[in-house]
């Protein structure tokens, strides 16, 4: 990528560098909880809530052409199950290693006169300024990589039922009796019917018509 826009020390995802002096294999370890950036996971699924604590663990590393930075990131996450749609939290845990360059160095530590001149090998690319870096993007894509892209609150969450929506973890005797398709058209207009309309369908008189007829006889 091109240089960072101007870094602010003051965002508490932007870390000073100084210390370690461009001394390669100088280290510095950091611990910090930081608030959680906006839309932090994937978005519409599962993520770390906005303002929620983030627990920072780094290891800063200089090296030749740059400062290696080794992390972990702690925080709980929020989504919904995909199977129920009940609600859940997950702890995540997100590991991350990144180098990021001096602007006036190649990827052998040599010194270069114009830093960014092959675009091509600066796109994937961060970079130091004024000895600052900006962890939020690298903190963005471990974290969506932690995450879950199909969340479940728990392994074996049976989800809902597919004809009433019924939580079949609530009920797990829940059922539904099964109907024969064929009969059940029958069956619903039988329902309706009157016992005169039943009696004609089935080709009876009534007990009247059937005693006249006997005394006729």
């Amino acid at each position: 990528m091109a240089l960072n826009a101007r870094l602010d020390h003051r965002n508490p995802l932007v870390f000073d560098t100084h210390e370690l002096g461009r001394r390669p294999g100088a280290l510095q370890r950091l611990t910090r909880t930081v608030d959680a950036p906006k839309d932090l996971g994937i978005k519409g699924v599962i993520g770390v809530p906005e303002g929620a604590p983030v627990e920072l663990e780094l290891r800063l590393e200089s090296v030749m052409e740059g400062v290696l930075v080794t992390g972990t990131a702690r925080a709980t996450a929020e989504g919904e199950c995909v199977r129920c749609l009940e609600p859940l939290e997950q702890q995540l845990e997100a590991e991350f290693q990144e180098m990021f360059s001096y602007p006036d160095a190649d990827d052998r530590g040599r010194v270069i006169a114009e830093p960014g001149d092959d675009a091509e090998d600066d796109e994937d690319r961060l970079f130091l300024e004024d000895g600052l870096f900006d962890l939020e993007p690298v903190l963005r894509d471990a974290v969506v990589l932690a995450l879950p892209m199909q969340p479940v609150c728990r392994e074996d969450c049976p989800g809902l039922c597919a004809e009433c929506g019924a939580r079949l973890a609530d009920d797990p005797d829940h059922h539904h009796d099964a109907v024969d398709i064929r009969w059940a058209a029958l069956q619903g207009l039988a329902g309706t019917m009157k016992d005169g309309e039943k009696d004609e369908m089935s080709g009876g008189a009534p007990q009247s018509a059937r005693a006249d007829e006997k005394q006729e006889k």
